[in-house]
């Protein structure tokens, strides 16, 4: 005997739109848009979704708008003209064959938040974490945190998550780094402050890169050549070779979303994984700076990252070692233009991977946003190798960023730098005409600082803080920055 079971009319009508592409479907817009967003300021505002094929999409936002009809895909996109922040909650209204209404929108300044388990680790687990989640409400601070590990071989258009506003019950799980930074932007500025955090611990960096970046830097041909590989595997229906270093598969499920939001730049803390690539990472680097910078559609998108931590047992090797190469590699991506580097191998953990001030790494972050970005008149950064000058037995190393002069000086928890007169310098290596490294005397001669070995009397190169824990390294510039580790050969 069968059994036949009746339904609505409707119910099978519903049932069968299923299969009919974008049929009588609702204008939506993108999860990048909600409720308490913030846009960003003088930078046009790109707005996105999707509707019925040719349906037509009015958005209007303080008093502008803008139209277009949908393409066959159902993807549509306008581009309402930049606005200046102006202090007022807005509403953001997409109409098509519905309306969509988005409500509580603000002007202001976005930075998008990545990297790995440094950026990912939480305000929660930081340094005085519970006197900050308390202190942590601020109105004009908003986060959307794209939530999950998401990785995959085709991009992904949906960024998930949802915007919130900042506060004692939102704050706890969002990258530390990510909220010190945007608090000291906000204290400085005045104005509503966007943060977007896409992390996820443990990755490399090429995960994150998009294909265009790769193509941009000549010194990474072999990523290309492998992704070339990839995509004429899959247009021949074959299977191909895997990614290297796992390339452009978070980047396609936890960024792809974003794009092409308009933002003022992105901070990023990331390299541990990559730690044995060394120098190569200056490519690397190259490549995320350049591959996010075409996909936003903003070549001059700031992007600013943290070099390495101190971290694991000193080595007492002058060659130096382990994260010394990574961190020359983030130095040497600073030749990059628009681009910064928050330097904290004096406030990182021998014992822990994860240290726990998060608070003077966002700082040290900001300092390059406001003095790059928003004009302000401050010290940005410590001391930078720029060049150096063999003078008989001794070479004089001369620096970017000494601020008003240099100093010997020690960190101590979240307390300023203070100075310690008197004190030698450490962690200087000087390398001799065979090749081998030695512990170096050094001293601060002005703007310059001397080194020199007394039984190396036809010295090549110098290095500084050239390890993974460069314990004791005290060179700073009297503003309180640390000096980044280097080497000059």
């Amino acid at each position: 005997m069968m059994i036949t079971q009746k339904f609505p009319t409707s119910a099978i009508l519903a049932v069968s739109l299923l299969g009919v592409p974008g049929a009588l479907a609702d204008v939506q817009v993108s999860k990048i848009f909600g409720d308490h967003m913030v846009l960003q300021q003088e930078k046009p505002i790109r707005i996105w979704g999707t509707a019925e094929a040719g349906e037509a999409v009015t958005v209007e936002l303080a008093g502008k708008s803008a139209s277009t009809e949908a393409k066959d895909t159902g993807k549509w996109r306008v581009d309402l003209p930049a606005m200046k922040v102006d202090g007022k909650a807005h509403t953001l209204t997409v109409k098509g064959k519905n309306t969509v209404t988005i409500n509580d929108v603000l002007l202001g300044e976005v930075w998008i938040c990545s990297g790995q388990s440094n950026m990912e680790w939480s305000v929660g687990g930081s340094m005085n974490a519970k006197e900050e989640i308390a202190a942590a409400n601020h109105e004009n601070i908003r986060l959307f945190n794209v939530p999950g590990h998401v990785q995959g071989p085709d991009p992904q258009d949906d960024p998930r998550g949802q915007w919130q506003m900042c506060n004692s019950q939102t704050i706890g799980g969002f990258t530390a780094v990510g909220y010190f930074f945007g608090r000291e932007l906000e204290q400085n500025i005045k104005v509503p402050i966007g943060l977007v955090g896409t992390n996820w611990g443990g990755t490399r960096i090429e995960p994150w890169t998009p294909i265009t970046g790769f193509e941009q830097v000549p010194n990474l041909k072999d990523y290309v050549e492998n992704l070339k590989q990839i995509a004429d595997a899959k247009a021949k229906g074959e299977k191909g070779p895997g990614p290297k270093g796992g390339a452009v598969k978070i980047y396609n499920g936890m960024v792809h979303g974003l794009t092409p939001l308009s933002v003022r730049g992105a901070i990023w803390y990331q390299g541990e994984s990559n730690a044995g690539d060394g120098l190569r990472y200056e490519y690397q680097k190259e490549a995320l700076v350049k591959g996010w910078r075409t996909v936003f559609d903003n070549q001059d998108l700031a992007f600013y990252w943290v070099q390495l931590a101190n971290f694991q047992q000193p080595n007492n090797n002058p060659a130096g070692g382990g994260w010394g190469p990574v961190r020359e590699g983030q130095r040497r991506a600073l030749r990059v233009p628009h681009t910064g580097m928050a330097v904290t191998t004096d406030i990182g953990n021998a014992r822990d991977i994860h240290p726990r001030n998060k608070q003077d790494v966002g700082k040290r972050l900001a300092f390059w946003a406001l003095a790059k970005n928003y004009g302000k008149k401050i010290a940005y950064s410590g001391p930078l190798y720029k060049g150096m000058k063999k003078e008989g037995s001794k070479i004089r190393i001369s620096f970017d960023h000494v601020g008003s002069g240099l100093m010997t000086g020690k960190k101590e928890g979240l307390a300023p730098t203070e100075e310690v007169k008197g004190a030698e310098l450490a962690r200087f290596a000087i390398q001799d005409g065979s090749d081998k490294w030695h512990w170096a005397k050094a001293k601060i001669d002005g703007e310059t600082v001397v080194v020199w070995h007394d039984e190396v009397k036809d010295p090549k190169h110098v290095r500084f803080g050239y390890e993974s824990n460069p314990v004791g390294a005290n060179l700073y510039n009297k503003e309180g920055m640390p000096a980044s580790p280097f080497t000059t050969d």
